[in-house]
């Protein structure tokens, strides 16, 4: 019982009466709480980890979740036919191989130089993006972030998922890995597994074709059936459209050119080097090569001037899931594709870089 007696005496028997049912009120809300709190937790479930051959070792607080927009937001607005758009190359995230090996070399950025150029990007204001973002401004459906730059990573060599997904999960970094189907279950790359669950957090997946051929030295059928069957593979595995492609080795021709746009594939990207592009060229996009050995300054004036930005304080709406545009299906194939046997690998060779 609750001794209010006292409380009556000095303030009267209506001011004791309003106490008590203050009192009673406060008790039957404290109540209600204690007795609702444990169901809600009862509810709420973990949903299970994904058992991975090579799991990251990362805790639920470092989740990344790619936020791009800060408040107030620096934009750029809609309506730019080009952009000033970085799109950075890696290939190999490793300690350097001998500088006698010049391709080697050349093609590998040491754990610590990639930890330094995301550091400063960061620092610098940088938001990397990824194609479906690229997409939704071109399409007029969103603004991109100040500064914007793709990050792209080829081959999907292991160390893209032991090395440079931590490193861009841990800045909240979107990038872009173009995949060979076909080396998937080579052990020196990352495996099926390992893409699903980058593709699941912040990673955009590419087709880099089957097995890393010259496009332009095969017919019409069989660089044909590397370009689609890669995209189609990745696409099984993700369970969802695969847009963009990268040829392999930077070696393309308008032949090239019009079997990717027929195959469906929304971008594609060279190794010819440029930072300003628009949707009219967006199957040739050039890149920025990021080479092995380079200094933080050379990796700064790469990137060129950044594209200018405005101001806002108003709200563009969510970030929301863009579908694929109704592009690349419907063109109609003006080059013959001849029927032909699948080329056979030959005995004992080894898959190339």
């Amino acid at each position: 019982m609750l001794k209010l007696a006292p409380v009556g005496v000095l303030l009267g028997r209506a001011g004791a009466v309003v106490l008590v049912l203050v009192a009673s009120f406060c008790l039957v809300q404290a109540g209600s709480a204690v007795g609702v709190a444990p169901a809600l937790a009862e509810t709420r479930t973990q949903a299970p980890a994904p058992v991975l051959s090579n799991p990251l070792r990362v805790t639920p607080t470092d989740r990344a979740e790619w936020e791009v927009f800060p408040n107030p937001k620096f934009v750029i607005p809609l309506g730019r036919p080009a952009l000033n758009l970085p799109i950075l190359m890696y290939h190999y995230i490793r300690t350097l191989p001998a500088i006698t090996d010049a391709l080697s070399f050349d093609l590998s950025v040491t754990p610590a130089k990639f930890q330094e150029q995301m550091d400063w990007l960061a620092a610098n204001g940088y938001h990397p993006v990824n194609f479906d973002d690229v997409r939704a401004y071109f399409g007029g459906r969103q603004p991109l972030p100040a500064k914007p730059i793709v990050i792209t990573l080829d081959d999907g060599y292991l160390d893209l998922y032991t090395t440079a997904y931590p490193i861009l999960r841990a800045h909240h970094f979107k990038a872009v890995a173009y995949i060979v189907s076909g080396f998937l279950t080579n052990p020196a790359y990352a495996s099926a597994a390992q893409v699903q669950a980058m593709d699941a957090d912040g990673i955009q997946i590419g087709s880099h074709t089957i097995t890393h051929v010259n496009l332009q030295s095969g017919s019409n059928a069989s660089s044909y059936r590397q370009i689609t069957e890669s995209g189609a593979s990745l696409e099984r595995l993700l369970g969802h459209r695969v847009l963009d492609f990268a040829y392999p080795s930077g070696k393309f021709d308008s032949r090239i050119v019009a079997l990717v746009q027929h195959a469906g594939y929304d971008t594609a990207v060279t190794t010819n080097e440029s930072v300003r592009h628009s949707p009219g060229n967006r199957w040739t996009w050039t890149r920025t090569r990021v080479r092995g050995g380079e200094s933080l300054a050379q990796f700064i004036v790469q990137l060129g001037s950044p594209e200018p930005s405005v101001v806002i304080n108003g709200d563009y709406g969510p970030l929301a899931s863009y579908g694929p545009p109704p592009l690349g299906r419907s063109l109609p194939l003006l080059l013959p594709i001849a029927v032909e046997p699948k080329p056979q690998p030959a005995l004992g060779a080894a898959p190339g870089p």
